[in-house]
């Protein structure tokens, strides 16, 4: 009988098939980890996590279940393994629960990638200085874009007032109801005792350029932090990059008759603002360092802030100045036209340009052409 005659008369029965790595049926049943203990991200360092929990510090990793996803400075994580804070002890973050928010940026505008800088804040801290470096409104502009978008309330922290007058740049910013605080050097007593009420039971992220002063502010408030503080370049007028990455510092608690003190900030009145809400399961949570009255995260400088993940309509919600101005417009109207050159300019039918002139608010209208040609990968 020939070889071919002999595979002829087997079936499917006589030959062996190795099943492939991808086709063996899953038969493990991962844990649910329910006594896993509860933690609050405060660094991430080379993929290992600074995490705090009800008794103490701890270091972990990701466990390789949870794949690619990203864990950032402010998220709640749940813990197994060592979670003794022991030295040399590694913990594992096995979950992370779900985000009550994200506060989020892209590389540049052209990049679709969403990354995400904090998590879980409520506050977002905008320090902006009046001198050395020069104030940036633009930049001011994209941040609380950002901010609207995620869902934080901003404050905008003016510094250098010793240097420069803010006058024009609240002036900027008045008709949106924006929070403002001004700060001078040396930073008085009372000024300090105001940004420290503001500040107390929040989750809030300092944000603002190299250079502005937010490691000082960091310093003052949150004396243990001691965060490198660095110069500005007198040659190029920018600031030098002193933090390397996202910190959470626990704020010392504040005195109860500093808590509410937010009168006369920025023709704000106690009675127009409302309750600071608690932080569940954060605020109690702060190592050996006694109970905290807030955290306070501390971000890199940063010359750049992508919107490539806000949509164009929620970049127009944010100027919330022009939206008289935006409401006389046809429907459909992109309020920016692109030029061959790349400049943003006025498209046809858009009446923003005539009520910006009325309002003398050309100013604000070049803001926002600037941000939406940016979502059309014009940089501003």
């Amino acid at each position: 009988m020939s070889r071919r005659s002999g595979f002829s008369q087997l079936d499917e029965d006589d030959v062996r098939v190795r099943p492939g790595r991808g086709s063996r049926p899953r038969t493990r049943t991962r844990p649910a980890h329910s006594s896993a203990a509860l933690g609050f991200v405060t660094a991430v360092d080379r993929g290992r996590y600074g995490c705090v929990t009800a008794r103490q510090t701890v270091v972990a990793m990701k466990a390789r279940e949870l794949g690619r996803g990203s864990v950032v400075v402010g998220d709640r994580v749940a813990l197994a393994g060592d979670v003794s804070g022991s030295p040399g002890s590694l913990a594992r973050i096995v979950r992370v629960e779900p985000r009550t928010s994200a506060l989020r940026r892209s590389a540049d505008d052209t990049d679709p990638v969403e990354r995400i800088i904090v998590a879980n804040a409520d506050q977002l801290v905008i320090v902006c200085s009046l001198a050395s470096p020069a104030p940036r409104l633009r930049f001011v502009d994209r941040c609380l874009v950002a901010a609207y978008d995620a869902g934080l309330e901003p404050l905008l922290v003016l510094t250098k007032a010793d240097l420069a007058s803010s006058r024009s740049v609240r002036a900027v910013y008045a008709p949106l109801g924006l929070r403002m605080l001004t700060t001078r050097r040396p930073l008085p007593s009372q000024t300090l005792a105001r940004l420290r009420g503001l500040l107390a039971g929040r989750l809030s992220v300092l944000i603002g350029q190299s250079g502005v002063g937010k490691s000082t502010l960091v310093n003052l408030l949150v004396p243990d932090a001691v965060r490198a503080v660095g110069s500005v370049n007198p040659v190029t007028g920018r600031g030098r990059h002193t933090s390397s990455s996202a910190v959470a510092f626990p704020l010392p608690p504040v005195p109860r008759r500093h808590r509410r003190r937010v009168v006369d900030i920025s023709g704000v009145s106690d009675s127009d603002v409302p309750d600071i809400p608690d932080i569940p399961d954060i605020s109690g949570m702060s190592g050996t360092r006694g109970s905290a009255a807030g955290w306070l995260i501390d971000t890199p400088g940063l010359r750049g802030f992508g919107l490539g993940h806000v949509s164009t309509e929620r970049v127009i919600e944010a100027f919330g100045d022009l939206a008289e101005g935006v409401a006389d417009c046809p429907p459909g109207c992109p309020h920016v036209a692109i030029g061959p050159d790349g400049s943003a300019g006025a498209p046809e039918g858009c009446s923003l340009d005539e009520w910006a002139r009325e309002h003398h608010a050309e100013a604000r209208l070049d803001s926002l052409r600037r941000l939406l040609a940016s979502r059309e990968g014009t940089p501003d």
